[in-house]
């Protein structure tokens, strides 16, 4: 099977990461082969508007692979962002070839402030998009057409997808392969990446943890803190409380202030997407997962886990799992201490 082709802009003064991220992601999916030797899934090549090598806003080095005159056919096309697309110059040239380009091209995406460029074609009017927060209303007022969604990670709207920022452009990265391929080579690849949890378009440009410590004082980072890292603590508003010295009606009335929701919702958030993230790992049963995130029983973690994503924590695990050929090796070792254990007492 031929590798999926996927091309990145590059431009003066492009945002290394915006471009870096999502292309790592795609080379780091491989097949497996009968002779030992893994095969890459996606050919990745930058396209430069010249044969010169570019300069990203961080000073890094980039050398194209082919420019907007060569170009092969691609199979999707990503633009990253960077200050360097807002100026007229760029911009124009850029929008220009991304008008022809995107005839022949499956699917059109941009990651962060790309959409200056993608935007500036016309393609994306009257269509759902989002960009990196501290951008978006720029980009409705200067795109009046755009449908913006100001905190989403990342858009779909018919074959064009719209990104925040930086790590956003691994999540759509992530996305585009698991279209590609399925649930099980995208959580393969965000393993490999040491990507923390594979995160769908429809979440938040922040966190529930990144979000409550951005919004809040310090004594409330520290309190978030030590929650993420305690799951299977007691966090009853009194308790919580008595960390964060306050009385518990103040507690209660200043976290709802600070974060928009109440602790009870914001403590069964973290456990609920810490377990998404052991279901998807496979490495223990439903019943450990559950204990090991907090919640007092396998009945009540099953309902508090349907109710928010609307499935079962098996379901869950079946789609979103990796597969029993790829288990962790201390999975492989804790099987072999049962059966030589089953060998010793027989």
């Amino acid at each position: 099977m031929a590798p999926i082709r996927v091309g990145f802009l590059g431009y003066e003064q492009a945002n290394a990461l915006d471009l870096v991220g999502p292309a790592e992601a795609f080379a780091s999916a491989f097949r497996e082969t009968g002779n030992g030797k893994p095969e890459r899934r996606y050919e990745v090549s930058i396209i430069g508007l010249s044969r010169r090598s570019f300069k990203a806003e961080s000073g890094v080095i980039f050398q194209p692979t082919s420019t907007i005159e060569t170009a092969p056919k691609l199979d999707t096309l990503i633009i990253p962002g960077g200050c360097g697309l807002r100026l007229p110059e760029i911009n124009r040239k850029v929008a220009n070839w991304i008008i022809e380009k995107a005839k022949e091209t499956r699917r059109v995406a941009s990651v962060c402030t790309g959409i200056y460029g993608l935007a500036a074609t016309g393609l994306l009017d009257n269509r759902r998009v989002t960009t990196h927060w501290r951008f978006a209303a720029d980009v409705a007022k200067r795109f009046p057409k755009l449908k913006v969604e100001p905190n989403a990670l990342f858009v779909k709207d018919g074959r064009f997808y719209t990104s925040a920022g930086v790590t956003a452009g691994i999540d759509l990265a992530l996305a585009l392969i698991e279209e590609d391929l399925g649930s099980k080579m995208a959580l393969t690849v965000a393993r490999e990446m040491v990507v923390y949890l594979k995160r769908s378009g429809g979440q938040e440009q922040y966190s529930e943890p990144l979000q409550f410590q951005t919004n809040t004082s310090d004594r409330f980072t520290e309190l978030v803190a030590w929650m993420t890292n305690n799951p299977t603590k007691p966090m009853s508003v009194e308790s919580l409380a008595r960390r964060a010295s306050l009385s518990p009606r103040q507690f209660f009335r200043r976290f709802k202030e600070h974060f928009d929701s109440s602790p009870g919702m914001f403590v069964e958030t973290l456990r609920l997407n810490e377990a998404r993230r052991r279901l998807s790992a496979g490495e223990t049963s439903i019943e450990n997962v559950a204990e090991s995130v907090g919640f007092h029983g396998a009945d009540s973690f099953r309902r508090a886990f349907q109710r928010r994503f609307h499935v079962t924590p098996s379901k869950y695990r079946r789609t979103f799992g990796l597969s029993r050929g790829r288990m962790p090796i201390e999975s492989l070792s804790a099987r072999r201490r049962r059966r030589s254990r089953k060998r010793v007492t027989k």
